[in-house]
């Protein structure tokens, strides 16, 4: 299973960088996943989940894919990174 989830933004690229690292932070909490930086993506994982959110000066970009024992978290992890997006890009 599969999470693709692009939106566009009109934030300079430091903001929206900003704004996908709180996004990460919050997966983080609520689905115990590690991150970090590598260039103007952030690449996270935990054991059945790996994904990157990748920052331009259009949009933000987020890819994950899921273990068959984790699609179940697909809706919820969806549902959190759209509300997330909504509300810090709209």
């Amino acid at each position: 299973m599969s999470i693709d989830i692009r939106k566009p933004h009109s934030m300079s690229l430091e903001d929206a960088q900003q704004v996908a690292d709180d996004l990460a932070s919050d997966l983080a909490d609520k689905f115990s996943i590690e991150y970090g930086w590598d260039g103007d993506t952030i690449v996270f994982e935990r054991p059945g989940v790996h994904g990157e959110i990748d920052v331009d000066e259009e949009a933000v970009h987020v890819r994950a894919k899921l273990a068959f024992l984790f699609t179940y978290l697909q809706p919820a992890v969806e549902k959190e990174i759209n509300r997330y997006l909504d509300e810090h890009f709209a």
